[in-house]
């Protein structure tokens, strides 16, 4: 797993190499959450990936909303956690809750 410094120094690195980019920001948990408040994900246009915002459980849906942001350059929260119809889709099987705030970089 790459450090917070080792994510933006790749997300500066992408943008200097003229790559589109966005950052995934843990913003706020509860319970009992993979990654603390503060950890970031580096995303890149094609879709390349650095760094962690839950431990690997929501990191797809994570891309996904990066690609997007990217595109329409207006940032936006995601909110993941686990309920009973989600257990086995997209959550946290750890039974916490996290938001993520997304934004382009540059």
């Amino acid at each position: 797993m790459n450090t917070d410094e080792e994510v933006l120094a790749t997300a500066a690195a992408w943008r200097a190499s003229g790559m589109e980019v966005a950052l995934a920001t843990v913003v706020r948990t509860w319970g009992s959450a993979p990654r603390p408040a503060g950890s970031h994900m580096a995303v890149n246009g094609s879709g390349d990936f650095c760094g962690s915002v839950s431990g690997g459980c929501v990191e797809t849906a994570v891309v996904d909303a990066a690609l997007e942001v990217i595109q329409s350059g207006e940032g936006r929260q995601l909110s993941f956690g686990v309920t009973d119809e989600m257990a086995w889709e997209v959550g946290l099987a750890c039974g916490g809750k996290v938001a993520i705030w997304v934004e382009r970089v540059g």
